[in-house]
């Protein structure tokens, strides 16, 4: 009984946890205005990099983070998501082209929605209901038996894994935590040396604070996940578990499934076995950090549709997130930032699949206006 009443005060502790550290990626987005979207789009339509910057710096720190915990003995890097032996290479590139698609349209991912609802936008509250609902429907739903019969059967197997340094540790039998951490250090230092390569982003605070704080709060995610929430023994089954995982195994952040879990804890609120997990903190505590980082600066604004068009193009959206963020197995976050922070084959596929997408949503924008125009 003792031991079941630890295991339970371990779980409140990891989920107060993971809700601080997704406050905290809140506020700084919000702060920052950090977005993956945007840093697309600044490229597109002005040759603007910085906010591109940011997210390759911050995806730098992460990976060198995430294998430092890894090297330091605090986490297991194999037991992740991301790093399992089979890559779902198509669902990751269909699932990614349409998530990137959908954002444009939706005017940001997963996690700007949440940024943005914090912020006082209400077309955003649309844009995540409609999202979560599609994210469920594709998670269980009519949706999820198409994904499973089609896209979901082209794979291959990689049995050393699909991260990288795995291959480098079964090809040179190099230790997997040294392998981890050179890799990390080797192209996760690349991706910050050409962030600050350029003067004008490293002579900007909220540049750097981007860049660096949205990193480590995925390896603090990591952490928290992996080391904290991670018992050996379950004193009811005996077995290994990560405490409050929706996956049953470490994770860090994302955010198109956990919002259709969400979905799924408000609305079968009373059944017990519905219970609080690591998804559902982290949805509302972006959505907090994003509001108290608002008023702080008294930028909190009310934002409604402007017309009929506009909300049509972001319910589209919202549904080509919610399918196409779970068949990717992630959204800009999840295979985004936490995905390539274990350098994962898979990851980089689904980044490529959002990067298409957000441009084909580009030129669908464009057309529309040259046809009103």
């Amino acid at each position: 009984m003792d031991d079941l009443a630890a295991f339970q005060s371990l779980n409140q502790t990891v989920l107060w946890a993971a809700f601080a550290v997704a406050a905290a990626f809140g506020f700084i987005a919000q702060r920052t205005h950090f977005c993956t979207m945007g840093a697309i789009s600044d490229i597109v339509n002005m040759g603007d990099w910085t906010r591109m910057r940011m997210w390759g710096m911050a995806v730098g720190v992460a990976a060198i983070g995430f294998y430092a915990l890894g090297w330091l003995g605090l986490i297991d890097t194999g037991k992740s998501l991301y790093t399992g032996s089979r890559v779902i290479w198509l669902s990751a590139l269909v699932g990614g082209a349409l998530f990137g698609f959908g954002m444009v349209l939706a005017s940001g991912c997963g996690s700007k929605t949440l940024v943005r609802i914090g912020a006082g936008s209400l077309k955003s509250l649309v844009v995540f209901l409609v999202m979560g609902l599609a994210a469920f429907m594709t998670l269980r739903g009519i949706v999820g038996v198409a994904r499973n019969a089609t896209v979901d059967q082209v794979s291959f197997e990689i049995p050393a894994g699909a991260a990288v340094p795995a291959w480098l540790a079964a090809g040179f039998g190099v230790n997997m935590a040294t392998a981890g951490l050179a890799c990390a250090l080797l192209l996760g230092g690349a991706l910050i040396v050409w962030a600050l390569w350029s003067r004008d982003f490293r002579g900007g605070f909220d540049n750097l604070l981007a860049g660096l704080g949205i990193g480590l709060t995925i390896v603090a995610m990591w952490w928290v996940s992996g080391h904290l929430g991670f018992v050996p023994e379950h004193p009811e089954t005996l077995e290994p578990v990560y405490v409050g995982s929706n996956s049953g195994r470490m994770e860090s952040l994302t955010f198109t499934a956990p919002m259709a879990f969400v979905l799924d804890w408000l609305i079968f609120f009373s059944d017990t076995t519905k219970v609080l997990t690591f998804g559902v903190v982290t949805v509302v505590g972006v959505v907090v950090g994003s509001l108290a980082c608002a008023l702080i600066e008294h930028s909190f604004r009310w934002e409604g549709f402007r017309d009929t068009q506009d909300t049509a193009l972001h319910l589209v959206g919202a549904v080509c997130m919610g399918v196409g963020g779970v068949t990717a197995l992630g959204c800009t976050v999840g295979q985004g930032l936490s995905g390539l922070s274990t350098l994962s084959l898979t990851s980089a596929i689904a980044v490529a699949g959002i990067m298409a997408g957000a441009v084909l949503g580009f030129r669908f924008q464009m057309w529309l206006l040259e046809r009103a125009g």
